[in-house]
């Protein structure tokens, strides 16, 4: 294979402390893989600003004109990570296209892997940490539960993979025929079905600033992924229905052979108050998982934009030959 032309791509949120830094080490890497002749010169790093309220932007476009290699997009209000990513994956004109978290916590050097993965014919090589010995024994419990619940509901979904991958230009065409509004890319992309490859890496400590995924973003965003790759929580739904319809039958003839048989019964107890409580929080369970599914129909039948660009700097006027190494 050629040496194709490399972007790297790198949602931003309240980044002002990690980004001088960030973009030093991609040029660094940009560099050093452009002398070993693995990536072409006019390969470049991309900064989305998801709607930040620090000062983000602004070192995004002095980061811009003092290097010819970054480019940067600004949304015009915060969209989440996801659809961030999105925007930098859509935006980004390389032949293959790398994305990274601005903190650092994913080690840099593993991009070199993932080129030569890519250039012996994976379109889609993942990220994958080699072990969760830094994290919290909540957090790594978590996880670990999280992942074998994808499993368990069919969701396609590779282990200890966050959003640190490779996708060739070929896969990103095919993800954009995706367009579903309610992303979990964890999920979308292991289903595009090109070859793929794993690159394992250890996880470093974040380099500057606070997490962006406190415990209540995680839920959320656990929930994103279940409900938006698979239907096994309504079909439990009709389970429960079948069981608690059985449930009752069982509980009606104890209620009538104690009432006919025994003289033990009190009179209102079993038949009124348990069925009456048993039901009732199946009900609301049931209906609370409908809701989750029938909000997200409700967000996909709207249609609207996933992200709506502000502005955008260091990026070559149309027509114009792409700033490449010298």
């Amino acid at each position: 294979m050629s040496r194709p032309r490399l972007s790297v791509v790198v949602p931003c949120f309240n980044e002002q402390e990690v980004l001088a830094e960030t973009a030093a080490r991609l040029q660094s890497l940009l560099e050093s893989l452009v002398q070993a002749g693995k990536i072409d010169a006019t390969s470049n790093v991309w900064f989305v600003d998801d709607g930040s309220r620090d000062k983000t932007w602004e070192i995004i476009e002095r980061l811009c004109k003092e290097s010819h290699c970054i480019r940067g997009v600004k949304l015009s209000k915060n969209r989440g990570h996801q659809q961030a990513l999105v925007a930098g994956l859509f935006c980004a004109d390389g032949e293959a296209v790398v994305s990274i978290d601005a903190d650092l916590q994913d080690d840099v050097a593993v991009i070199e892997h993932m080129i030569d993965r890519h250039r012996e014919g994976a379109d889609v090589v993942f990220g994958v940490r080699k072990s969760r010995e830094k994290d919290t024994f909540f957090k790594r419990q978590t996880a670990e539960v999280f992942y074998r619940l994808m499993n368990w509901l069919g969701a396609e979904s590779i282990r200890h993979h966050a959003d640190f991958r490779l996708m060739s230009r070929r896969a990103v065409e095919a993800f954009a025929s995706y367009r579903e509004v309610n992303l979990f890319l964890r999920g979308i992309i292991p289903t595009l079905g090109f070859r793929t490859a794993i690159v394992e890496y250890d996880r470093g400590d974040r380099f500057a600033g606070t997490s962006k995924y406190p415990l209540r973003k995680m839920i959320a965003f656990a929930l994103e992924g279940i409900t938006s790759f698979s239907v096994t929580p309504l079909r439990m739904i009709t389970a429960t229905g079948f069981l608690v319809f059985a449930a009752t039958l069982v509980m009606t003839a104890w209620v009538l052979w104690a009432r006919f048989f025994t003289g033990e019964a009190v009179p209102g107890w079993a038949s009124t108050v348990l069925p009456l409580y048993f039901v009732g929080g199946v009900q609301i369970l049931c209906l609370g998982v409908m809701g989750e599914y029938l909000g997200k129909i409700y967000t996909e039948v709207k249609a609207r934009p996933r992200y709506l660009i502000e502005a955008m700097a260091g990026v070559p006027a149309e027509g114009s030959a792409p700033a490449s190494y010298g």
